[in-house]
């Protein structure tokens, strides 16, 4: 590996505290509120529908929930794609 490759890796190492930080909003928000405690009843029933759908086309059928929860994540700041 060549020195210039060696200085352009990052000098924070990944953690599990900051795995996350491209998703979270910047500022104080980002502060408050952790994407795993929030929207835990949207995201309960998107994942109970995904799981036990008797349809041939999971996606399709609980494409409503997913909405639902992207949307109630949007609301604390977080962008999933």
């Amino acid at each position: 590996m060549s020195t210039s490759a060696v200085n352009s890796m990052p000098t924070t190492p990944a953690t599990a505290a900051n795995m996350g930080s491209d998703l979270k909003p910047p500022g104080s928000a980002s502060a408050n509120v952790k994407p795993c405690c929030v929207c835990k009843d949207e995201k309960a029933a998107r994942d109970e529908c995904m799981l036990f759908s008797n349809s041939d086309d999971a996606q399709k059928e609980c494409q409503g929930m997913v909405e639902k929860y992207r949307s109630c994540m949007a609301g604390y700041g977080f962008k999933l794609p």
